[in-house]
């Protein structure tokens, strides 16, 4: 099981958040602002902000860092790791799967990400064998597009974009492509650009809570 940060905004959640960092980072990356969602006052969840296995990272030199998947070029779009991507996303199904036997339903459990995070995210929702709520991309992209099962219970699953223009780790219009793919499939897919670089704001804060409430209210 993943080491991970656990926050919780009732002592009885009856909802679960499992939110991936991005790459180099780790779960202390994000779990400082659930207040910054500005989630209803009765809204009962458990934020997990897991912490990435340490592997060494091509494009950083072969160093050792904290990591979801191998990453060998700078176009993120070209050779994606997907022995790679396909052997953690497991350790992030085991998370949901830990919060089904704590008792909450797979339904009031969303999947966040950033950057590459959200590879985890996205790529293990519409795989999971059982109905999930929804899942969020952060500034990222979805390079497992090709593989993802179409007519899988998670197939039509409701996913947020947020993205930013200047964004010049993971170029914006991957996050488009993503949101596109997944519009044209049928997925209740919406996205929202920002002004900013490769990160969050807390007006995309905001959306998100909103976006999420909606899904677990």
């Amino acid at each position: 099981m993943l080491d991970s940060i656990v926050k919780e905004t009732s002592s009885n959640p009856d909802a679960a958040v499992i939110w991936m960092h991005g790459l180099g980072a780790d779960g202390n990356d994000f779990a400082d602002i659930v207040p910054d969602l500005g989630l209803p006052a009765n809204a009962a969840i458990r934020f997990i902000f897991p912490h990435a296995p340490i592997m060494p990272v091509t494009i950083n030199a072969g160093y050792n860092m904290r990591a979801w998947y191998d990453i060998s070029e700078m176009n993120l779009d070209s050779n994606p790791d997907i022995a790679g991507i396909e052997k953690n996303s497991k350790l992030v199904a085991e998370l949901i799967d830990a919060e089904v036997e704590k008792g909450i339903s797979s339904e009031r459990i969303v999947l966040i990400g950033f950057s590459q995070g959200v590879v985890m995210a996205l790529h293990t929702a519409t795989r999971y064998p059982k109905k999930l709520a929804g899942a969020a991309s952060l500034s990222s992209y979805f390079p497992t597009t090709d593989t993802m099962p179409k007519d899988g219970i998670n197939a039509k699953i409701p996913v947020f974009f947020g993205h930013g223009t200047f964004d010049q780790v993971v170029p914006a219009a991957l996050g488009k492509k993503a949101f596109e793919f997944l519009k044209a499939n049928g997925n209740p897919a919406e996205m929202h650009v920002y002004d900013m670089q490769h990160s969050v704001c807390l007006e995309e804060l905001g959306v998100l809570g909103t976006w999420l409430g909606s899904l677990i209210n």
